[in-house]
């Protein structure tokens, strides 16, 4: 975990350097600088500021992994990593519903918007339970 937050930690360095940087370059001479760009800097500011005290906080927490030691061996890190889903279709027809209910919307189509939402809520049990049953059940 160390490592990932000497990551965000850097990113968060550059941002705030950037930040004052953006509000000064973008400054016109009445209205002060861009204040939708700056607020989007400030707000990614703080939010890679949060991540990287978080993971400080859990990498003190826990023990250090085979990544974060210095004396660690290739050996340290063999072992099971998780499990990986071979493939699956359900991720597709999520999207798909998905894609359908934006589109009602755009077009004010209620009705459509409806069927894109009891078929997509029949893709996301789908994904959700796709292990449970069928040719890969645990």
């Amino acid at each position: 975990m160390k490592s990932e937050t000497w990551i965000f930690a850097v990113c968060t360095v550059f941002l705030v350097l950037v930040t004052p940087a953006y509000w000064l370059v973008t400054d016109s001479s009445e209205h002060g600088g861009d204040w939708t760009g700056t607020s989007a800097l400030t707000m990614t500011t703080l939010l890679t500021a949060m991540v990287t005290f978080y993971l400080g906080f859990q990498a003190r927490r826990m023990d250090p992994r085979p990544e974060d030691r210095k004396d660690a061996e290739i050996a340290d890190g063999a072992g099971e990593l998780g499990f990986f889903p071979p493939y699956s279709w359900w991720p597709l027809w999520a999207a798909l519903t998905l894609g359908v209910i934006v589109f009602a919307l755009a077009m004010k189509a209620w009705w459509l918007a409806i069927i894109g939402g009891v078929i997509g809520a029949i893709a996301v049990c789908g994904l959700v339970f796709e292990y449970y049953r069928g040719e890969h059940a645990h």
